[in-house]
């Protein structure tokens, strides 16, 4: 966890919905799928603050041990295909460096 955000997220629990696309293995871009947010934890507020996200699964050996969020709370914002890239490199990334 990095950003303004960090105190916000760490030492909980993820929701139950971001650990089914754990568990598929699907990308997910909130702008895409409707325009409400996944929630990120099990506590999330359910005013959904973050207007934008993309979910990529970070997977290594097969399993999938993590994500890459990156969230906007800007109102208007959507993601776009560079945001959706960084994503899916970042993933990329640190899914190889844990098969090391």
């Amino acid at each position: 966890m990095s950003g303004g955000s960090k105190k916000e997220f760490l030492e909980q629990d993820i929701s139950k919905e971001l650990e089914q696309l754990m568990e598929d293995k699907e990308v997910y871009t909130s702008k895409d799928n409707s325009d409400l947010a996944m929630p990120i934890t099990k506590n999330d507020n359910p005013e959904r603050k973050h207007n934008a996200q993309i979910v990529y699964p970070i997977v290594s050996n097969g399993d999938t041990i993590g994500t890459v969020i990156l969230m906007s709370k800007e109102a208007k914002t959507k993601m776009t295909e560079a945001e959706k890239k960084v994503a899916q490199s970042a993933a990329s990334f640190l899914g190889s460096q844990m098969e090391i």
